[in-house]
C-alpha cells in the first residue's frame, strides 16, 4: 500500500467528517508545490474520486490520492499527535531527502 493512516488519524479524520453539512465522502492527500523546500502536503475534503485517484480505503474512510502524488507519498504514514505544543496530522516520508527549518515542507 503507497499510503497508511494510522488508526488515531482515521478517527479524527471521521471525527471532522461527522461535523460536516454536507459530509464529504473522504480524504484527499496530496503533495503540492511549494514551501521552501519544494513540496508540501495538503488534505483536503472530497465528495467524489476523480477517476483516476487510487483510492484507498481506511476502515470506511475512503482516502483519494492523485496520480502525481503517488510517487512521492510511497510508503508514507500519516498519524495524529495531540501533545503538549498542539495536535495535527504527522507525515513520516521516507522519500523525504530534506525539510525546512518549520517542517511543513519538504524536497525528495
Amino acid at each position: 500500500m503507497v499510503i497508511e493512516l494510522t488508526a488515531k488519524a482515521v478517527e479524527k479524520v471521521k471525527e471532522i467528517i461527522a461535523r460536516q453539512d454536507p459530509k464529504p465522502q473522504g480524504l484527499r492527500v496530496a503533495v503540492v508545490g511549494g514551501g521552501c523546500s519544494g513540496f508540501s502536503y495538503q488534505m483536503n475534503f472530497e465528495n467524489e474520486s476523480n477517476g483516476i485517484d487510487k483510492v484507498y480505503e481506511f476502515d470506511g474512510l475512503k482516502v483519494f490520492v492523485d496520480q502525481a502524488s503517488l510517487m512521492y507519498l510511497n510508503g508514507t504514514k500519516i498519524d495524529y499527535l495531540e501533545t503538549l505544543e498542539g495536535s495535527g496530522f504527522k507525515f513520516e516520508n521516507p522519500n523525504v531527502k530534506t525539510t525546512c527549518g518549520c517542517g511543513s515542507s519538504f524536497s525528495a
